[in-house]
């Protein structure tokens, strides 16, 4: 996730132009479909019969275990402590499985929903560049406000529903299923927001907002001084007052109101007198604390206007008590029982699981990486929270397998992705003892998730085990946007040395090439970027062919190692209709390396490559061919080269439903 990913999310304040008239809507919709259920349920019966009759199988089980490495997993298999991935290996097969271009999670599961390449789907990267600004902006999806809205001297109320747009394009394979009157319920499958209609049910997941409109931004509080900048989420400060302390939790803009600024909702914390515990006060309620342990899911309401409020929840945890008192407070995410955006199909999915289940975290990156990045929580505290969102997930596909008979069943568990991204830096001995032991833990949680999923396996159903990509270290940062400046293809302004974000500071009249996001560069090109200057043709051509030339196999030279294996041009990798959307070139970096948190928000410093200090030490965001994800099926497959794209279609064909030739992957089976 980038240093300002948090920040770039639909936008602050969007939820109560959701919530305004959703409630009515909700009843209405809901009646007509109580009095159509007869009929619908037994031509759909029909339908169903008809078109299981092409079936090989009863149902197909996804499990997505993001990030999983084939070389841990093989290390870890061949010392016996995979016994459930070994088993599954003998019944079955087990590949490696080529990931996309580039090796990202929104990338290659919207591939994995599609079966096909990024230039058919549009999803290139976490983060798009406006072309008119050069701004970033949130790749996956946008949010906006309502079209019609009335106003009543400084009251703004919205008469129709803002516009939730899904920027991944093609069709899922559950949808064209659903169109076969075969169901399918898929969880936390990335780039699923907003849900789509289909047949079947659907919980959305990376990219998903939370309450202020942000991919997922953390509150702390402390008595402590306040540093100065803190990215992914905020420090406030704690007023003591007395015996008690004071401050105030931040949450979505009141934009119902002309100048309402932000909402907000003022707080008491009680310390009690032995130091382990604390009462926090809040919206009228009393939320006791112990001392290093989460609350539960904690509901809160901000008021908009008289009898409007906007639902959300959180999880505090009190972090210290003395000398200095501290509070942190999970990014404020939409409540599943009352959510203000769409964020599940159908829409009552979402309350069903919360009541059901229990409350859950509903934002795309639940894990709060950020906040150990930035010292809010420490390992511990991050591990307990990571495995208390996995055991959510968890009981939901508990319960999505015991209720699908027929169908598919898809559920992604990215707590894989995440440790590892958190603790690759302690791997293998090479960091603090203490945690030298998290990633093959996780492995061995990861494979008693496995054996779970293989009770259900029986003749008529089929399981697949796969991850999206693999994992190497994150050491070494690479600014391309400073090497770009540095060898004249990117200006800054007269007498900039460096720019600050979102490349303020760049002269774009004598700039040719820069870097965007996770793996993308750009050309500056007349006719398509505002204040473009490279001309379309043989002048591209060229400039691509020598950056190409220049930055394949760029060394690091305080390390004498190769920091960038190769520069890809995306005109050579695939074709589709959205090609014209995509970056000029992707940047294979090579393992230990990766582009700087600076170069992917558009930032020019004055060193090109040094040393990742981040907690953030493991990553993929390397040259694909290094960390192909890993599959695991309960039959023998065919393809001895299989790809995270050949998902969509083999689904397809063992349900007897015929690959549209849009599609660029092929069943594993070989079916015809």
């Amino acid at each position: 996730m980038l240093p300002v990913f948090a920040y770039i999310g639909p936008g602050a304040g969007f939820a109560f132009l959701g919530s305004f008239l959703s409630l009515a809507v909700s009843f209405f919709l809901t009646a007509i479909s109580l009095l159509l259920w007869p009929f619908r349920a037994a031509r759909a019966t029909i339908r169903r019969k008809l078109s299981l009759r092409k079936a090989r199988v009863r149902r197909i089980i996804f499990l997505g275990l993001d990030g999983l490495d084939p070389r841990l997993t093989e290390r870890y298999m061949a010392a016996g402590k995979l016994p459930n991935f070994s088993r599954l290996k003998q019944q079955g097969s087990c590949h490696r499985l080529r990931t996309t271009f580039p090796a990202l999670s929104p990338v290659a599961w919207s591939t994995f929903a599609t079966g096909v390449s990024p230039a058919k789907h549009n999803i290139f990267d976490f983060l798009n560049r406006s072309l008119k600004t050069y701004i970033p902006e949130l790749a996956s999806s946008k949010v906006r406000p309502a079209r019609k809205v009335l106003r009543i001297g400084r009251w703004k109320l919205p008469l129709s529903r803002p516009a939730v747009e899904m920027r991944r394009k093609s069709e899922s394979f559950w949808k064209i299923l659903g169109e076969h009157s075969i169901g399918s319920t898929i969880l936390r499958v990335p780039i699923t927001f907003p849900p789509e209609d289909f047949n079947g049910r659907l919980l959305s997941a990376m990219c998903t907002p939370d309450l202020r409109g942000t991919q997922g931004s953390f509150t702390f509080f402390s008595t402590r001084p306040e540093r100065p900048e803190t990215e992914g989420g905020c420090r406030c400060a704690l007023r003591r007052t007395g015996d008690y302390l004071e401050g105030s939790l931040e949450g979505p803009d009141n934009e119902l109101l002309e100048g309402g600024g932000t909402l907000a909702l003022p707080f008491r914390l009680e310390a009690s007198a032995s130091g382990d515990s604390a009462i926090l006060r809040i919206a009228g309620e009393s939320l006791p604390l112990k001392l290093g342990e989460y609350s539960p899911w904690f509901r809160l309401a901000f008021e908009a206007v008289p009898g409007i409020r906007i639902r959300g929840i959180a999880r505090f945890l009190l972090t210290e008590t003395a000398p200095e008192v501290s509070l942190y407070v999970t990014p404020i995410q939409i409540d599943p029982e009352a959510p203000a955006l769409p964020i599940s199909h159908p829409a009552y999915y979402s309350a069903y699981l919360a009541k059901l289940l229990g409350s859950f975290a509903t934002v795309g990156m639940a894990e709060d990486t950020w906040a150990l990045n930035e010292g809010a929580i420490d390992e511990a505290e991050f591990l307990t929270q990571a495995y208390g969102i996995m055991d959510e997930r968890e009981r939901m596909f508990d319960n999505a397998l015991a209720h699908t008979r027929r169908g598919v069943v898809a559920c992604v568990f990215d707590t894989s992705d995440r440790v590892q991204h958190m603790f690759f830096r302690h791997l293998d001995g090479n960091g603090d003892a203490r945690w030298s032991g998290v990633i093959e833990d996780l492995y061995q949680r990861m494979d008693r998730l496995l054996g779970k999923a293989m009770e259900n396996v029986d003749d008529g159903t089929v399981l697949f085990a796969l991850s999206d990509h693999g994992f190497c270290a994150f050491r070494r940062a690479v600014n391309l946007n400073s090497w770009l400046q540095q060898h004249g293809y990117l200006a800054l302004v007269e007498g900039a040395e460096e720019s600050d974000r979102y490349f303020q500071g760049v002269d774009w009249s004598r700039t040719r090439a820069y870097c965007l996001g996770l793996s993308g560069l750009y050309l500056n090109l007349r006719g398509r970027e505002s204040c473009g200057i490279v001309a379309p043709g043989a002048e591209a051509e060229a400039l691509k062919g020598e950056l190409v030339a220049k930055l394949s196999g760029l060394r690091d030279e305080e390390r004498d190692e190769v920091a960038i294996r190769q520069i890809y041009p995306t005109s050579g990798l695939y074709k589709g209709p959205y090609l014209g959307a995509a970056p000029d070139m992707i940047v294979g970096y090579n393992e230990g390396y990766r582009t700087s948190w600076d170069a992917a928000v558009g930032k020019v410093t004055a060193r090109v490559i040094e040393d990742n200090p981040k907690a953030w030490s493991g990553d993929h965001c390397v040259d694909p061919v290094l960390v192909p994800g890993v599959l695991f099926c309960s039959r023998k497959i065919d393809s001895v080269d299989p790809g995270i794209e050949d998902m969509a279609p083999t689904a397809l064909d063992l349900f007897g439903v015929g690959r549209p030739v849009w599609m660029d992957g092929k069943s594993v089976f070989g079916s015809a």
